[in-house]
């Protein structure tokens, strides 16, 4: 499927009023159209096209056709730009959607309008679309991204400063969009002891969450809100605290600006604010996928934005669009992703830069009168909107006010002056980059807006991003330089101001940007020295020349007053304006003439009429070298992209040769000229540096050569180079306004066109430099919303006076210049006489109102006479076609006939003319009045005529009587002819100038002056100018160009057919005729009556064309081609169905020419597209060789031409088989019910007409259901016409009224070939025809994996016994979700299929539509842009395939043959709704209470008491199914307890099932949430088997046990029958079975005997699992998205459920499946606090020691009103307590969710007063949960559930203020952190050991559910400054126990009794811990040893290590002493003597 979502556009010079506009796209030719809205500078649409794709996926080489056009508005006329945009990224990368922004579109020349759109296009892969479970998630620990896409190279602006993201609504637009914002969890949120709660503000509305404890709270909760407007819609999120200790709990939300903010319940008001952050919509809707899931927001604090990060916050946030589908949701990721997915806070920030916009003077503002100009001021609007206004304009006041939202600043009142000057400069902030585009300016005059202009930042700055490696970028600069103001033109009152563009002045301006801010200033005067420096910068003034040749005008309206065309460039040349001197402007005057046919023509014939207008500008010829040597490379650029993006694979070598090859010759070409300006101002510079960069660039990479790869990699790189160039095609400072040709008839102005200067400039630097249309015939449309007034074939130039010398260069004819006055005469008395003319001087213009004669006119300064006065023949009044001839053939066809044999004869109809129609004998053929005979007849024996075709020159015209022209009354139309009753005559006198002296200038450019004339100052031109326009001596000269020969030219027209013809009112068919007008000719087709696709077959012929000009600038410019289908219903002109402006093919060598090939041309109609015309258009020059003569004539057919074979589509003989059904909810017009409605199908011109249903009411399908329709259609598929169906009614008297059409499209889905067999499926594995060695060595390798299947099996076996309570429906759907921790069952042999989409959406179910399908009907004759309402359905199909051409080969055989019974059965239908998830929440706390009602025709079950409150995701509880009448067995064996809906009901007449979720009040009626519908016929009848899936086992008993009707092997057997194939044959013990041609075995699907319980026969398991082999609907949950009528296209949420369905003729059905919802456990947490360690001490003692009395408070997470806390342990030193204390917690646990299950009791949601907490519901309520009532009022009760967390808090006893708070501990009891042993062990971080030995045993993390016991160490912390440090230590058990477990084993909480498990004895703490009397030792201990012990022990230490010191010292003198004596050796020495 692709997906293209039109968001905006960008219109330069709309209005905001006139015609609307829409954008037409077209894809593989199936045409999409948007609605249409008002030509504002910027429409939003909003709106995506979808083209089905079936199974034909996106290939690379395909490509959207985009195209912005006018409503209602000719073709010429209509298109505002066209682009293609390729889908090459996209078909390669499906998953990344193709953001366009502001992508520039392009006239049919190629050159950019000034237009841009803005859209997305996505693709969705048919394998991909919708299918799948809704457990597809994104890969884990992907980022998602937070900036908007990088621009792709297709796309950018201007210079590029405009980010590439997704399209923005427009501020102001009514558009449905959902904003959805879901709080998930915060994280290190500043503060101690806090309970955040979170406050979002989405623009008015604010939402606010429940409150939490801690610093990383979990809220998980949903905000959703339909905004009026999108764009001004911001998110505010504010986080903070909930009040303070001892106040109110009720808190007041701060006025801030939009942010979100987290605040402190614990604190005062001023520091309630935690943190804020500002997210705008914009940044959710740039989003990928506009939304933000799982994103972190960085919070600060609002009044302090240095402080640094305050905390984070984790939202998901997405902004919805109708239509548009909501994105899975994705599970929460870990608080280790904050760095990935942070979003910093940038919008808190100051502005960066100012913008300067100085405004100097104006000139040429319009008049307020004949004498007085206008009281007016200036307006400027940036960012979109303008609030307030700074001040007032009076009528005599003029004050330019500029805009910047949300501040309007005006500058000082002026005085009324056509050039006021205020020299004031304004200041406003500018944030970079810029959140809007565009800078609008408005002329006011009071409150009226006279003209409007506009800045594009995208093109007078630039980031730096488009060119790679270029320039850093620049800020905003323009000028100083004039912007030109264009608005409504004052005399066209009568007529749509928006068409009406006219010039409205120019205003001097200069805007620069500066960083910083503005130092409060708004505005100030600018200074004297800036007033001067702007007079330096600006530019010398030039005169400019402006010329246009006038070639041929038709179309045009049958006007009584003459008609003329008028030239202008600013105010020169207006002849409303009375400021500039008067020019030759206008043509002169003259009525159209009717070409025959139909429409009208100016006879200007070989005498074309010139205009020539000067005018003084300043110089801006650099600017429009630089922009259209840019546009010559963008153009010649584009069409070698085109023509590679479709050439063949085995040309793309030559393509791509010849594109790189002319991109390099384009910009070195250009590059010369470029680096030769001078620029003046800053954008000068800028620009021209970027563009000469840019050039280089590609000159180089084309110099290159060709790609690495592959010629097919030059696309995308030529494709961004591409849009490179067209970024820097703009120039906002040329500072000329634009070209507009008018059309008058008398003073009014009937319809105008608008061409850009540029376009029309002659450039001294070659022809690149030049203009497009300079010097070039151009086709112009001029046109008003919804009529075209005439088709203008002009030539323009454009040029300096002093340079024009070139211009005859670019004429095809002589100019000449006459002086022109009429003479009039009136009949009296018979006689003719110049005397007494009433009010009518005898000479006098053309208009009879100035006297002109002859005498006193004298020809201008620097003229003079050529020859005297001559009476000029009045050929452009000549009524007939051939007026303006000198000479005219008269052609006769004489016919003769003959038998085969005989001789010629005369034929049946003797004389014919060359269409073939009877005409007189040529001997009777007169000659018309005013012309003779010059010759005889002859024969043409050149021509193409048969033998006896004779022609003879015709007449020759006679001079009227001295020329004059005749009418009855002055004033009315003249004619030539004289008749009886006219009074009056005129002719018309002319006299030929030439100049005195040969000048260097063009000759028409002096005509208001001297050739000097551009040197003189202006002001001395204005006096030297006569006053007065048309004064008596110089009358405004006639130019003329004349051609000596024209070029004769024949058109072919090959009208094939149109299709899908929107008619008129209430009609459902129409008589369409074509209408062709080509130049001053036109004919018409013949009329088709009652047809919408009307199939001429018809060639139309245009023979001898005149043409005026070069033939070779025809075949580059050639006229175009309008076709216009009307509906000739009657008498008249008709209806007006649509237009088409075609261009032709022009052949000048007849001899090469190929035959062209039909196309599809797009009509538009009044009220938008209408349909397509498929035709070919040529041109053929009549060259005098006679070739023409060669050619052959398009046969002849049933009296006109036809198409010839080489163009006329290839038909074949086809078979049409209708599959005709019958109808469905079918509403009568005019109240009137629907009796008998019978059935016409049309196609091709064939009509099948369907018996009808005789009684609707009993039974709505046709009698008859299959219908065969032979046919020729065309083989090619783009040719063939579709299928239009026709729905009537039978009344009475014989009134068959029409009650609804439908017209099916795309054929090609319904064709089949007639040999195509249905593929059987195929055993998996072989039965016979394998090797016995191979088989063997299969065996072996399955061996190990059987082996490790039984374990596995054996180990599920024993699971499933010791679990069998867990083995229900749960288990098999969290499997199927891929959770297997959810599902207690660890086996995928009985499975579930989750759909993430509806089961209609599945791709390989076809829709359920593959039996019949259903098309909409739609009233007839339904109005353009409306959105229709269907008013029935048909249901059939259709099958299209090829029949033998040879009668006796035989046809093939039919397709709808087995066709089931079409009578209405009664069937049970099961409705299983399990849950909803993403409501739209309807209460004011951000809930809903959900309940479920389901409607099936007249019967409605589900009450209101069967609501689950307060919650978004509920999962229904038991709904008891009300009693309604069914039969006896529906409910055998029924569980009375299943929480499903029964209900009978008959099919078709109850086909449609509704299932709807409403939103209980207290008073009803309650609001409905969303409802979705189920269409039971289509899942009935399908072929997929979808009335009641299949299981994937087969069970004979328990949960899962067989529920179907049929068991499996009758269901096979069904099938068999429904698919015409044999029925299975079993074998005698059910394990094989010969189906469909194979055999299949139970040994193929089972390897062993089943492991399952209850096992159904071995015959059953095998059908079974045949029929899984036809890919049949398995047993599944689909999820339907449900839809609001009040709030269209968005979705409201998803529902989960399922449908079974069991016709009463099959049976009585199996039990209903128990879904009931899994119950919670009851657990008990015990919790022993045994001691602290290193606790800080809070107070210090009299001794100066540190203490605290502490005591520990501990609670689970939501249940904090279960707080415990310990004894206070007085007088702790250094933080060390001893408590033995226990903590018991009771709650119930959710183990499949990892939940912990807290019911609560909130506010009802309507007038249910008190504090309104916002709860996340649960997704399981439960049957008897444990109710805390938090008030009084609560009425609803409402389940929570949130992650099991532990809390426990360390405070500090105080007597006489608040507890100081010390620390904090939050254990997750599924992540437990393991604890250390000791406590100096116990950090933060876990301590990694260096020993091998010392290492953690087991993971840093355990589940308590798991382990049951822990006991260790947790470290406790404190939250400062952003970040946690250590606040002391807590020993801690912790055991958890089940229910069972804490009856067996009670224990008390604290130490009270029954005190065991552990048994606490009371702790060891020092009682009198300061009498030193009865405790010295201990006092001791406490004061001294625990302060000084390291202090003692170095003292110790020291005092040992001196008394051996000291020891030492004394003992070392007699040890000295001792050795050196040695008494002893002396005392043996002595003894020994």
């Amino acid at each position: 499927m692709l997906r293209l979502l039109v968001a905006s556009a960008h219109l330069p010079a709309a209005t905001g009023a006139g015609p609307g506009v829409h954008v037409y796209a077209r894809f593989r030719g199936v045409p999409r159209s948007t609605r249409v809205v008002p030509a504002e500078r910027s429409p939003a649409w909003n709106e995506t096209l979808v083209w089905p794709l079936a199974a034909r996926p996106l290939r690379p080489t395909d490509s959207l056709a985009l195209r912005l056009q006018l409503w209602g508005q000719p073709e010429a006329h209509r298109l505002l730009g066209a682009t293609t945009v390729p889908l090459r990224c996209l078909a390669e990368d499906p998953g990344l959607p193709l953001d366009l922004s502001q992508l520039p579109l392009r006239d049919p020349q190629g050159h950019p309008t000034g237009a841009t759109v803005s859209l997305r296009c996505s693709y969705v892969p048919p394998g991909q679309m919708a299918a799948g479970n809704v457990t597809s998630q994104p890969p884990e620990g992907v980022a998602p991204c937070l900036s908007p896409p990088r621009p792709t190279p297709m796309m950018g602006t201007a210079i590029g400063m405009a980010s590439h993201r997704h399209p923005k609504p427009a501020a102001g637009k009514k558009e449905d969009f959902q904003v959805r914002v879901r709080v998930l969890q915060g994280h290190q949120l500043q503060g101690s002891a806090i309970k955040p709660v979170v406050t979002v503000l989405i623009g008015e509305h604010r939402f606010r969450s429940r409150i939490r404890a801690g610093n990383n709270p979990y809220y998980n909760e949903h905000f959703h809100l339909t905004p009026a407007q999108l764009a001004a819609v911001p998110i505010h999120i504010q986080v903070g605290v909930d009040g303070t200790v001892g106040m109110a709990t009720a808190w007041r939300p701060l006025t801030l600006s939009p942010t979100p903010q987290v605040l402190n319940s614990r604190a005062i008001r001023a520091d309630a604010i935690i943190g804020a952050f500002k997210l705008d919509v914009g940044t959710v809707y740039n989003a990928p996928g506009r939304r933000l899931g799982g994103t972190w927001l960085s919070l600060q604090h609002p009044r302090h934005p240095d402080a640094g990060c305050c905390g984070y916050l984790r939202i998901g946030a997405a902004v919805l669009r109708a239509g548009e589908p909501v994105s899975e949701r994705e599970e929460a990721a870990g608080s280790q992703e904050v760095e990935a997915n942070l979003l910093q806070s940038a919008l808190l920030t100051p502005c960066v830069a100012t913008l300067q916009l100085r405004i100097y003077r104006a000139e040429e503002l319009p008049r307020g009168g004949k004498r007085s100009f206008v009281a007016a001021a200036v307006r400027a609007s940036f960012a979109g909107r303008t609030v307030g206004a700074g001040g007032t304009v009076g009528a005599a006041d003029r004050c330019p006010g500029v805009t910047v939202s949300p501040t309007q600043l005006c500058t000082r009142a002026m005085p009324p002056d056509a050039k006021p000057t205020w020299n004031e400069v304004l200041f406003f902030p500018l944030r970079l980059p810029p959140l809007c585009d565009a800078i609008e300016l408005a002329i006011l005059s009071g409150s009226k807006v006279l003209g409007t202009a506009a800045l594009h930042l995208s093109h007078i700055s630039s980031a730096g991003a488009e060119l790679e490696g270029g320039l850093p970028g620049f800020l905003p600069c323009f000028g100083p330089s004039f912007l030109p103001f264009y608005g409504a033109r004052r005399d066209a009152a009568d007529v749509p101001s928006d068409t009406m563009v006219a010039y409205r002045g120019r205003v001097l301006l200069e805007l620069s940007t500066h960083t910083g801010d503005s130092d409060g200033r708004q505005q100030d005067a600018i200074a004297p020295e800036d007033i001067t420096r702007v007079q330096r910068l600006l530019p010398r003034r030039h005169r400019l020349g402006l010329c246009a040749v006038f070639y041929s005008a038709t179309m045009l309206p049958p006007a009584s007053e003459p008609l003329r065309f008028e030239l202008s460039i600013g105010n020169h040349g207006d002849t409303g304006d009375t400021s500039c001197r008067p020019a030759a402007s206008a043509t002169p005057q003259g009525h159209p003439l009717f070409d025959g046919n139909r429409y009208h023509y100016m006879p200007w014939h070989d005498s074309k009429p010139v205009v020539a207008v000067t005018s003084s500008w300043e110089d801006a010829g650099q600017q429009w070298d630089g922009q259209n040597l840019m546009h010559s490379v963008g153009e010649r650029l584009e069409g070698n992209v085109a023509m590679l993006r479709n050439a063949r694979p085995d040309a793309l070598g030559d393509v791509g040769r010849k594109l790189l090859r002319e991109l390099a010759r384009d910009c070195r070409a250009a590059l010369p000229v470029l680096q030769a300006q001078r620029p003046r101002t800053r954008l000068d510079v800028e620009l021209r540096a970027a563009r000469l960069q840019l050039l280089q660039l590609l000159a180089s990479a084309a110099a290159a050569g060709p790609p690495r790869q592959a010629w097919a990699e030059l696309l995308p790189e030529a494709e961004a180079w591409l849009g490179r160039v067209a970024a820097l095609q703009a120039e906002p400072q040329a500072g000329v306004p634009d070209v507009l040709l008018w059309l008058r008839s008398g003073a009014r102005c009937l319809a105008c066109a608008r061409i850009p200067a540029h376009r029309l400039a002659c450039s001294a630097h070659g022809p690149a430099a030049c203009g497009r249309l300079c010097g070039r015939t151009h086709t112009l449309m001029l046109e008003v919303p919804g009529h075209l007034h005439a088709q203008l074939r002009v030539r323009l130039w454009l040029g300096r006076v002093a340079e024009s010398q070139e211009l005859p260069r670019y004429l095809e004819g002589a100019l000449h210049v006459y002086a022109e006055t009429y003479e009039n005469q009136t009949k009296i008395l018979g006689k003719w006489s110049r005397q007494a003319l009433p009010a009518r001087p005898s000479f006098s213009d053309v208009a009879g109102r100035v006297a002109l004669p002859r005498e006193r006119i004298r020809p201008p300064r620097g003229w003079c006479w050529d020859g005297p006065w001559a009476v000029e023949p009045p050929r452009r009044l000549l009524p007939e076609p051939e007026a303006g001839m000198d000479e005219v053939l008269e052609e006769v066809y004489e016919n003769q006939s003959r038998r085969r044999g005989g001789e010629w004869g005369p034929a049946a109809v003797p004389s014919t003319d060359v269409a073939g129609a009877a005409v007189p004998p040529k001997e009777e053929v007169a000659c018309p009045q005013g012309w003779h005979v010059t010759d005889d007849w002859r024969v043409e024996v050149t021509g193409a005529v048969d033998e006896a075709g004779e022609r003879c020159p015709r007449h020759s015209p006679e001079a009227p009587d001295k020329a004059w022209e005749y009418a009855s009354l002055w004033g009315g139309r003249f004619h030539l002819q004289r008749r009886a009753g006219d009074a009056c005559r005129r002719r018309c006198w002319r006299r030929h100038m030439v100049p005195e002296l040969p000048s260097s200038v063009a000759a028409i450019f002096l005509l208001e002056g001297t050739a000097d004339a551009e040197e003189m100052p202006e002001s001395k031109q204005m006096a030297a100018t006569p006053k007065g326009r048309g004064h008596p001596q110089h009358p405004t000269p006639v130019i003329l160009c004349t051609f000596e020969r024209p070029s004769s030219f024949q058109l072919r027209c090959y009208l094939f057919q149109a299709l899908e013809l929107k008619p008129h009112s209430t009609k459902t068919t129409a008589d369409p005729v074509a209408h062709v007008s080509f130049v001053h000719v036109s004919q018409s087709t013949r009329v088709l009556p009652g047809t919408l696709d009307p199939v001429w077959d018809q060639s139309l012929l245009f023979h001898r064309v005149q043409l005026h000009g070069d033939p070779r600038g025809l075949r580059d410019e050639p006229p175009a081609v309008v076709v216009e289908v009307f509906d000739q219903d009657g008498g008249g002109a008709g209806s007006f169905l649509g237009r088409s402006v075609c261009t032709p093919k022009v052949w000048l060598d007849v001899g090469r020419r190929k035959l062209p090939r039909l196309q599809r041309y797009p009509l538009q109609g009044p009220g938008g597209p209408a349909g397509e015309l498929l035709a070919a258009f040529e041109l053929l020059h009549e060259a005098e060789d006679g070739a023409m003569a060669r050619l052959s004539t398009p046969p002849w057919r049933q009296g006109t031409f036809g198409i010839p074979p080489g163009i006329r589509p290839v038909l074949r003989l086809m078979a049409l088989e209708v599959l005709a059904w019958g109808l469905r909810g079918l509403r009568g017009r005019c109240l009137l019910p629907v009796r008998a409605p019978s059935l016409e199908v049309q196609c091709g011109g064939h009509v099948l007409r369907i018996p009808p249903i005789t009684d609707l009411a009993t039974n709505p399908n046709f009698p008859i259901n299959a219908f065969l329709l032979t046919l020729h259609l065309p083989v090619e598929e783009e040719y063939v016409p579709p299928i239009r169906l026709r729905v009537l009614d039978t009344q009475g008297f014989g009134f068959r009224p029409h009650v609804g059409q439908a017209c099916v499209q795309d054929l090609a889905r319904f064709r089949r070939e007639p040999d195509g067999e249905e593929q059987l499926p195929q055993p998996r594995v072989p039965v016979s025809g394998s090797n016995p060695a191979a088989a063997w060595g299969r065996i072996a390798q399955m061996l190990p994996k059987v082996a490790a299947e039984k374990g596995t099996a054996d180990k599920d076996m024993e699971r499933e016994e010791e679990d069998e309570e867990e083995g229900d429906w749960w288990s098999k759907f969290y499997m199927a979700m891929g959770d297997k921790a959810k599902s207690h069952r660890r086996t995928h042999r009985d499975s579930l299929k989750v759909y993430g989409c509806e089961l209609e959406a599945v791709p390989k179910f076809e829709g359920l539509q593959d039996f019949c399908q259903t098309f909409p009907l739609y009233q007839p004759g339904g109005q353009q842009g409306d959105d229709p309402v269907p008013v029935g359905e048909f249901k059939g199909l259709f099958c299209l395939y090829p029949l033998p051409e040879d009668p006796g080969v035989p046809p093939p055989p039919r397709r709808f043959q087995e066709l089931p019974p079409s009578q209405p059965q009664q069937c049970l239908v099961r409705v299983y709704v399990v849950r909803a998830f993403d409501l739209s929440p309807r209460d004011r706390n951000g809930m809903c209470d959900p309940y479920v009602r389901v409607s099936l025709g007249a019967k409605t079950l589900g009450k209101r008491d069967h609501y689950v409150p307060n919650t978004v995701e509920p999962v229904f509880g038991r709904s008891p199914c009300p009693p309604v009448l069914v039969p006896t067995w529906a409910h055998l064996g029924a569980d009375p307890t299943a929480r499903m809906f029964e209900v009978m009901g008959t099919v078709p007449l109850e086909k449609d099932l509704r299932v709807s979720l409403l939103d209980h009040d207290l008073l009803p009626p309650d609001q409905e949430i969303g409802s979705t519908t189920i269409d039971l016929e289509n899942r009935l009848l399908s072929r997929f088997r979808a009335h009641c899936g299949l299981p994937r086992l087969y069970r004979m008993d328990g949960p899962g046990r067989w529920r179907d009707q049929l068991s499996p092997s009758r269901a096979l057997e069904h099938l068999a029958h429904t698919r015409g194939l044999q029925a299975p044959e079993f074998s005698a013990d059910g394990t094989a079975v010969i189906f469909g041609g194979s055999t299949f075995l139970l040994s193929h699907f089972e390897s062993g005997p089943p492991t399952y319980r209850h096992p159904g026969a071995p015959r059953e398991r095998l059908a079974l699992h045949v029929l899984h082999a036809w890919n049949l609907v398995p047993e599944h949950l689909e999820t339907r998205t449900l839809y609001n009528s009040a709030q269209p296209g968005l979705e409201q949420g998803k529902v989960q459920m399922w449908v079974d369905i069991f016709p009463a003729s099959l049976g009585p059905p199996g039990p209903p499946v128990d879904i009931t919802p899994r119950k919670p456990r009851s657990y008990e947490l015990r919790c022993v606090v045994w001691n602290t360690r290193d606790v800080e001490p809070g107070d210090i003692s009299a001794a100066g020691q540190r203490m605290s009395d502490i005591y520990v408070t501990g609670w689970l997470d939501g249940l904090e009103e279960q707080k415990q806390r310990t004894d206070v342990h007085y007088r702790a030193l250094q933080g060390d307590g001893s408590f033995h204390w226990r903590f018991v917690f009771p709650f119930q646990y959710l183990a499949a969710e990892q939940r912990c299950v807290l019911p609560r009791k909130v506010p009802c949601p309507v007038g249910r007063g008190g504090e309104t907490r916002f709860w996340e519901p649960s997704v399981t309520p439960f049957s008897s949960p444990r109710t805390v009532q938090e008030h009084f009022w609560s009425l609803d009760e409402t389940v929570l559930k949130v992650p099991p967390k532990l809390i426990l808090q360390v405070w500090d006893n105080d007597k006489f203020s608040a507890d100081d708070f010390l620390g904090v501990l939050e254990l997750e009891l599924t992540r437990l952190p393991r604890p250390a042993q000791r406590p100096q062990d116990c950090t933060l971080k876990p301590r990694l050991s260096p020993w091998p030995w010392g290492k953690a045993r087991g993971p840093p993390r355990f589940s308590l559910f798991r382990q049951k016991l822990a006991r260790g160490w947790w470290p406790c912390v404190v939250h400062e400054g952003g970040t946690q440090r250590m606040a002391g230590k807590l020993e801690l058990s912790l055991e958890l126990l089940d229910e069972k477990e804490a009856e067996e084993r009670p224990a008390g909480k604290g130490r009270e009794e029954p005190n065991a498990y552990p048994p606490l004895q009371p702790p060891v703490r020092p009682d009198s811990s300061f009498l030193w009397l009865l405790a010295p030792l201990r006092a001791l201990r406490y004061a001294v040893w625990r302060r000084h012990r390291c202090r003692i022990t170095a003292t110790a230490a020291l005092l040992l290590l001196l008394l051996l010191l000291l020891n030492f010292i004394y003992s070392a003198p007699g040890y000295l002493a001792m050795k050196l004596v040695n008494p002893l050796r002396l005392f043996g020495a002595g003894s020994k003597h």
